[in-house]
């Protein structure tokens, strides 16, 4: 079977050539020597960016703070400037302060973080809705509104440049792409066929286990058009590195006549072209 699918997979790659090759601008990967976080593309990236540089300064703060006063200590009460060492036990105000300090610093964090994770765990009305069904090692992918689906395979180093990729996106390309539009409400059901996987695109700043037998969802809503890879990002087996996500941001009118083909392409409903056709004209 899955020989079968994947000969089916680099069919529909090789057919479909001109139809998937890569022309959108590339944002979203990892870059040589990268340090920071992959450019924000959502809502949900920008905030994840801005809490991990509250908290990061807030650690900084902290690191130096600490490291002052275990200095100021070495310094003050060291045996040669100290040689008559303190005989309390308890310092009655300190301990407040040191008890109430983490409370207030953990209460501020919980300010900010929460607010965070809420808006990435409820989820809105989807505008687009796709579902993801990981495989060892692939992913599959519904797009529900319209009754057709195809799955997604890692493409080969030699057919990077046919599908208009860089040598370096190798690992990081696959042989169809997830194609949503810009600024609309994805919402994703995940799920996986074996064994947990996880669906991740750093820059919509999304990640969700895929869990067998059970559906969990994630939304984004991009604000860029161009090109995001991601990987999964829970261990899978041995070709856990070997199976890469793409997704494709394009304006609505693309999208509407990627839409068209993929659902003749893969048979899909074609009774939903209608719909799309008046809302394209609109």
């Amino acid at each position: 079977m899955r020989i079968l699918s994947t000969f089916l997979g680099l069919m529909a790659a090789t057919l479909a050539a001109p139809a998937i090759a890569q022309t959108a601008e590339t944002i979203g990967k990892p870059e040589p020597k990268g340090l920071g976080f992959q450019p924000a593309a959502t809502e949900l990236a920008r905030q994840i960016h801005s809490l991990d540089n509250l908290i990061l300064t807030i650690i900084t703060i902290i690191t130096v703070f600490v490291t002052a006063l275990l200095i100021y200590c070495i310094v003050r009460y060291n045996r040669r400037a100290n040689p008559t060492p303190g005989t309390f036990t308890h310092n009655t105000p300190l301990e407040i302060a040191w008890t109430v300090g983490p409370i207030l610093v953990l209460v501020l964090i919980g300010s900010f973080s929460l607010p965070v994770l809420f808006n990435q765990q409820e989820i809105p009305e989807g505008e687009v809705h796709i579902k993801v069904t990981g495989y060892q090692w692939y992913w599959g992918y519904e797009y529900t509104d319209h009754e057709f689906g195809f799955d997604s395979f890692l493409l080969a180093k030699e057919e990077l440049a046919a599908n208009g990729y860089n040598e370096d996106e190798y690992l990081l390309a696959t042989d169809t792409k997830v194609v949503v539009p810009v600024g609309k409400t994805i919402v994703m059901d995940v799920t996986g066929a074996d064994v947990i996987h996880s669906w991740t695109i750093p820059s919509f700043g999304v990640k969700q286990d895929a869990v067998p037998g059970r559906i969990a969802q994630l939304w984004f809503k991009a604000e860029k058009e161009g090109i995001f890879f991601g990987q999964c990002s829970e261990l899978c087996g041995k070709d856990h590195a070997y199976m890469p996500i793409t997704v494709e941001v394009v304006s609505e009118d693309k999208y509407n006549e990627w839409l068209k083909g993929a659902i003749e392409e893969y048979a899909g409903d074609i009774s939903t072209l209608p719909a799309i056709e008046v809302a394209s004209a609109d």
